[in-house]
């Protein structure tokens, strides 16, 4: 059985280390590499960057960081969404790997 995946998209880099940082603390997870895209209208956002935290760990672990992540990125500038994926699928964990920061 594979390990549970959480995202949580917030608005910003430094929104997404304060998420990352608190959903850490707050449960026995680990966190893959960091996503980020450019929204459609970047001109019309107070942060013009979504940056995705990807927490692993099992259900209730990745649910707790993702609880905490969330409060956490509220108190600086948003969040987007939020999902978990229960049970991560062999095809979907090597998409994990991919991210956006290693382009240029």
């Amino acid at each position: 059985m594979g390990m549970a995946t959480g995202f949580i998209e917030v608005y910003g880099l430094a929104a997404a280390f304060v998420a990352c940082d608190a959903g850490c603390k707050a449960a026995d997870v680990t966190v893959e590499h960091f996503d980020k895209n450019k929204p459609g209208n970047p001109d019309g956002l107070e942060v013009p960057l979504i940056v995705c935290v990807k927490f692993r760990g099992n259900v209730d672990s990745v649910t707790a960081a993702i609880e905490a992540a969330k409060s956490a990125a509220m108190t600086v500038s948003g969040v987007v969404s939020t999902h978990i994926i229960a049970n991560t699928e062999a095809d979907t964990e090597k998409m994990l790997k991919l991210n956006a920061f290693d382009k240029k």
